[in-house]
This record gives C-alpha cells, sequence and structure tokens, in this order.
C-alpha cells in the first residue's frame, strides 16, 4: 500500500469510516520503503497504529480502547489482501 486509503467498518460503537495511511519512507528515485506501520484515523480523529513485523505475519494494535480486537484484526486483513491500483 503506497497511498492512504478508506475502509468502512461496523464497531460496536457504530458504523465508521477508517482512513489507513502506510508511514512509508521515501527512497532515492522516488521509490517507498514500507516500514509496516499504518496509522489510523476517522475523520480528524486518530485511532492509533497497526504496526506489522517484517513479515507482515504479526501485528501489533497501539490504539487504546477505539477498536476491539476482532476490529483491528478485519483492519489488519484488508491491509494484508489490499493491491494498490495500477
Amino acid at each position: 500500500m503506497i497511498k492512504q486509503v478508506s475502509y468502512d467498518i461496523n464497531t460496536v460503537d457504530g458504523p465508521r469510516h477508517i482512513t489507513i495511511t502506510p508511514d512509508n519512507e521515501p527512497l532515492a528515485g522516488g521509490d517507498f520503503y514500507a516500514t509496516g506501520v499504518f496509522t489510523l484515523t476517522d475523520g480528524v480523529v486518530g485511532m492509533g497504529e497497526i504496526i506489522f513485523d517484517e513479515d507482515m505475519n504479526e501485528w501489533e494494535y497501539n490504539g487504546i480502547d477505539a477498536l476491539t480486537y476482532d476490529e483491528a484484526a478485519e483492519i489488519v486483513e484488508f491491509i494484508k489482501n489490499y493491491k494498490d491500483p495500477e
């Protein structure tokens, strides 16, 4: 994932429109290095970050009470399966 994307999720607090922003580091030549960190926001409200290991297998969510584990896991699956448009 290179650019931010939106994801709609039904949470225990009701539906939310989440913006997922990858924290990529720019490299020489215009390429990007994927850090495995994704910032989550709901409008202007920060919801924490999902942080993957270097193989994108293990992850942790550092948001405090913004999402349940299962809700964060749903977003993790979306990120893992997301394909950037060409």
